[in-house]
């Protein structure tokens, strides 16, 4: 068939339906196909695996559904409406109901996984946007989001609610309607008892203020913060990143230093009171001098937004720190954040400069006897030095009897991923299936591991909305398309992606196998292990996953 002859074909194809022709049924040439939110869709997917139409929860968490509209011809002016999911006179929420946009991932993943997804379009699913009213291109493909809230106390049962879609083809208005339900269990899991960060990065909410850079501590910085604040507790984040040196006012007069510590505290009040955040956790006092194999040196406020870095025996970084570190410990005393404060040394310490590290920890820890010091590591040889061990999730694979040793010493330890590991090992990038950034959470339980953190939640650059992926230039390393960031800005607030939203429920997750455990503690030994094999061996298949999950929530419901 010649193009010319198929685009002749395909303008027949409205009014064909619309005269009543025998090829005019609209359901010949427009799908609507339920599919299960962990599955990825392209643009270019034309056949679906259908799902059934009902999601399983528990209470206090979300039930994601996900519709795939397909349409051989032209569909004009597409709305979207959701009606809530109700049982008698009681209605869940919906949070979210939203259309999956493609982005593009230039750099491929350096070491990828058997399972990576290859796009033939060059275009991933990942922003879940508005859904306001568009356009479908014949041939194309979209996705539906819809995120329905199941608030702690909803009475167990089956919740149905509907999906209407309606469009315009040559003039006339056509409407297709899918039920939607869910399947609420007496099950509760509105505790996130995982300790759980993602690094967020206010200088970079100019994306969210047309390009505009935000004056800090103006009411325009306050408020985007709050709205960043808001949007990671929505997504279950508990421990947020503070920086004690950008946000302390000081000041060096009369030969005394000086601190004002109101904008701190007003950050810490958000975090803690409006965002939730269990643990503060406090940004690092050091870095490396110059390249990654380089010492360590301290950061050492000169004048306002200018912040220098000296060795640790300096005389300068001595009499600042001496006089900063007891008025900054006394500021969080006073204001009840002394239990739940930890503060980072320098980041990911390596061989070369690990002297350097425990140097400067040493020295921290003489000035704040009882510090939690937590630290993403890839050097074990610390033990004194970090309190809460966050060793990169290979680094924990290959030296996980020795972490264990530091758990069973009542020192804590989590992971986290970034840029790396690669290869199997699960991760957010937007190149891997979709369960594996939700069995990430998975991993937490299976080895006893508390806590998650990874450095990347808004670190926009470029035009996040087209190439995800980036390059360290001094390295030349890689970041995978999704490490940099799990959200999308847009005006004055930000947009989840389906990975964010994956991480969400892998988060739940965590709070179902704790209560499983604790009540049949065998089976949940043995079907955890049938999930995860290995820090690198993962059951991915999604109706294995879904009919584990269902397993739990009717045994946990007996």
């Amino acid at each position: 068939m010649t193009l010319s002859t198929r685009v002749i074909i395909l303008s027949l194809l409205p009014a064909l339906f619309i005269t009543g022709c025998q090829t005019g049924k609209i359901e010949d040439y427009v799908t609507v196909t339920n599919v299960d939110p962990l599955d990825k869709i392209f643009r270019e997917t034309a056949f679906f695996d259908e799902t059934d139409n009902t999601a399983e929860a528990g209470t206090g968490e979300y039930a994601s559904f996900q519709l795939a509209l397909r349409s051989a011809i032209p569909l004009k002016k597409v709305r979207i409406k959701v009606e809530e999911p109700k049982n008698g006179r009681i209605k869940l929420p919906v949070e979210r109901t939203g259309l999956i946009r493609y982005v593009r991932v230039n750099r491929r993943v350096p070491q990828p996984s058997n399972d990576r997804l290859t796009s033939q379009s060059g275009f991933y699913p990942d922003p879940i946007c508005d859904a306001s009213p568009f356009n479908l291109p014949p041939d194309d493909t979209q996705p539906i989001w819809i995120t329905v809230k199941i608030p702690s106390g909803t009475p167990q049962g089956i919740y149905t609610g509907e999906v209407k879609i309606t469009a315009r083809v040559s003039g006339k208005r056509v409407t297709f309607k899918r039920d939607i339900a869910v399947k609420v269990y007496p099950v509760d899991l509105s505790a996130t008892s995982l300790l759980v960060t993602n690094w967020f990065f206010i200088d970079k909410l100019k994306y969210c203020n047309d390009q505009k850079p935000l004056k800090r501590n103006s009411k325009r910085y306050w408020e985007l913060t709050e709205m960043l604040v808001n949007t990671m507790a929505s997504y279950r984040q508990n421990v947020a990143l503070i920086d004690p040196l950008e946000l302390t006012k000081c000041t060096y007069s009369d030969t005394a230093w000086h601190f004002d510590f109101e904008n701190f505290n007003r950050m810490a009040r958000l975090l803690t009171e409006k965002g939730s955040m269990r643990r503060l956790e406090g940004a690092h006092l050091a870095a490396r001098e110059s390249d990654w194999t380089s010492r360590f040196v301290m950061r050492l406020p000169v004048k306002d937004d200018s912040i220098t870095k000296l060795a640790v025996d300096d005389t300068r970084i001595k009499e600042f720190y001496a006089s900063f570190i007891p008025a900054f410990r006394e500021n969080l005393r006073l204001n009840g954040w002394d239990t739940i404060y930890m503060q980072h040394v320098a980041d990911e310490p390596i061989k070369e400069n690990v002297e350097s590290y425990k140097e400067i920890s040493a020295y921290i820890k003489s000035l704040w006897p009882g510090v939690k010091i937590i630290e993403a590591c890839h050097s074990n040889d610390l033990t004194g030095s970090v309190d809460i061990w966050v060793p990169q999730l290979n680094f924990l694979d290959n030296d996980y009897s020795f972490y264990k040793s530091r758990q069973d010493s009542s020192e804590e330890v989590w992971f986290y991923t970034c840029l790396a590991p690669q290869g199997e090992y699960a991760n957010r990038f937007i190149e891997l299936p979709l369960i594996k950034t939700r069995l990430l959470h998975w991993i937490n339980y299976r080895y006893g591991i508390t806590g998650y953190l990874h450095w990347g939640f808004n670190h926009w650059s470029g035009d996040p909305w087209d190439d995800t992926s980036g390059i360290i230039t001094e390295s030349g390393n890689i970041l995978p398309g999704g490490d940099s960031w799990i959200v999308y800005p847009v005006i004055n607030r930000v947009l989840p992606s389906i990975r964010l939203e994956a991480m969400r429920d892998g988060i739940s997750d965590y709070e179902l196998l704790r209560q499983y455990s604790e009540r049949y503690p065998e089976e949940a030994e043995e079907m955890i292990r049938e999930v995860i094999y290995g820090f690198t061996r993962y059951d991915t298949d999604i109706k294995s996953f879904r009919n584990k999950r269902h397993q739990i929530l009717t045994e946990l419901s007996r």
